[in-house]
């Protein structure tokens, strides 16, 4: 029986799909002058940041249940996953270690999307780094033109996109991990094109799925389908060389916004991994001012027992991604500004410790996160946070933060990762252990091979 459709769809696009492709497969690298040192020092501190998240939750119960689904199959030790003893297939790393760097949420972001790019791209290549023996120069360039691949599709399909409901780290990240291991594989442009098409057909995540193990499954599950897409490509399974824009391909059928210039403007010329940024605390980003301000009141020296109430205004996106007033665990914490108000005020921090079970659950938490009165002003920027403590005894202490800790206006320093690496990483692989692997981790764009990186992150 036909159907009576009506598709509003550009017919004109741009072959962004060839484009891409053709930019992955072709561009000579940074040794060849394709990018500058800043841009490079970035891409380590990218890999740095995503390694010691994945290390930091490799004990976490999301990592035993999925490294315990993966051993059913039996995989054959392949690639390593970080933080633990033994090894699997590549697939199968790529899965557990995107996983694991995105279970305390504490992984990188790109802001102008909300994409936390290394989970899915870091993990698949890293995994096909370590089975192949590649260099860890190869590892970082694909890091970067994989980064770039992702993040571009994100800038020229958010906020509807995301608005839709879908998780744009796993959507987008398959066609980063991809183009990152067709890069790694030195597939010719016309397999690279055929490995983002396959990836196409894969987009992975919905917002839904926030506050469970299942939103850390969204970059493992997209580090996985981009590894396998490559893969595929590489032994000639095809697919439509219009797989991203036609008018039935994925960004036409994820998003009514597709801003194609996002992804052709200034191609080989600006690098998104410059555009990246760090988190301090260990939660949805959109939290970080309104934690940075209530740490900031405790500096002055407002303490929980002085409050009668937080008064917290913020955008309305804040409450409409992390409005969770009562948090049962760790993982809904992450997604409740009124925890981390509690926790930034209470700590002066808001690391993984301050979103365990134990402290969510809390009877002192509970009862300062009931005392936040948050209210929407979108006049405030959706990364601002306008907070003003109100004293039992009739005092306002005010703060407002136009510019949290970690952001690009004001990013965290690379000694301030390496402290963030040492407190995830040190519980599992020990303290010696870490001094050498951060060591690692900046050294790894002049290593031959990744073999050394990977054997420092086993307990």
């Amino acid at each position: 029986m036909a159907r009576n459709t009506q598709v509003v769809a550009d017919h004109n696009a741009p072959p962004v799909t060839q484009i891409l492709a053709k930019q992955v497969a072709t561009h000579p690298g940074f040794l060849a002058g394709g990018w500058s040192a800043a841009v490079d020092h970035e891409a380590h501190r990218t890999f740095m940041n995503w390694f010691g998240c994945a290390v930091g939750a490799a004990k976490h119960e999301a990592a035993d249940a999925a490294l315990a689904a993966v051993n059913m199959l039996q995989p054959a030790p392949q690639a390593s996953v970080l933080g633990r003893a033994g090894k699997v297939d590549m697939a199968s790393a790529a899965l557990i270690n995107g996983i694991t760097s995105h279970t305390f949420d504490f992984d990188d972001t790109h802001l102008k999307t909300i994409i936390h790019p290394a989970g899915p791209v870091a993990s698949a290549v890293l995994a096909l780094a370590e089975h192949t023996g590649a260099s860890g120069r190869e590892l970082i360039d694909a890091l970067v033109l994989g980064i770039d691949v992702s993040c571009r599709v994100g800038n020229a399909m958010y906020p509807e996109h995301y608005d839709r409901g879908w998780h744009i780290t796993g959507s987008t990240g398959t066609l980063g991990a991809a183009a990152a291991c067709a890069r790694l594989l030195k597939l010719d442009m016309q397999k690279t094109a055929m490995a983002l098409g396959i990836a196409a057909s894969q987009p992975v995540g919905m917002r839904e799925q926030f506050g469970t193990m299942t939103k850390p499954f969204h970059p493992g599950g997209a580090a996985r389908a981009g590894l396998m897409s490559a893969l595929l490509a590489s032994q000639g399974y095809t697919a439509s060389p219009k797989a991203l824009e036609a008018p039935r391909g994925m960004m036409q059928t994820v998003s009514t916004k597709n801003d194609w210039r996002e992804i052709t403007d200034e191609l080989g010329q600006r690098f998104e991994i410059s555009f990246n940024s760090y988190k301090p605390f260990a939660c949805g980003i959109v939290i970080h001012p309104s934690i940075d301000a209530c740490a900031q009141l405790r500096a002055q020296g407002v303490t929980p027992e002085q409050i009668a109430s937080i008064e917290l205004k913020v955008h309305s996106l804040v409450l409409e991604l992390t409005g969770k007033k009562e948090p049962q665990d760790g993982l809904q914490a992450k997604f409740s500004v009124y925890h981390g108000c509690a926790a930034g005020l209470t700590f002066g921090r808001a690391a993984e410790d301050e979103f365990s079970d134990e402290i969510v659950n809390r009877a002192d938490m509970v009862a300062l996160r009931r005392k936040v009165v948050a209210t929407v002003d979108d006049s405030i920027d959706e990364a601002s946070a306008d907070v003003t403590a109100v004293l039992t005894d009739g005092r306002r202490v005010h703060v407002f933060v136009e510019h949290a800790i970690g952001s690009l206006q004001n990013p965290m320093t690379d000694a301030m990762l390496e402290a963030k690496f040492s407190g995830m990483s040190n519980a599992v692989i020990g303290a010696t252990k870490t001094v050498d692997l951060i060591q690692a981790c900046w050294a790894v764009g002049t290593a031959t091979d990744v073999q050394t990186l990977t054997a420092l992150a086993r307990p």
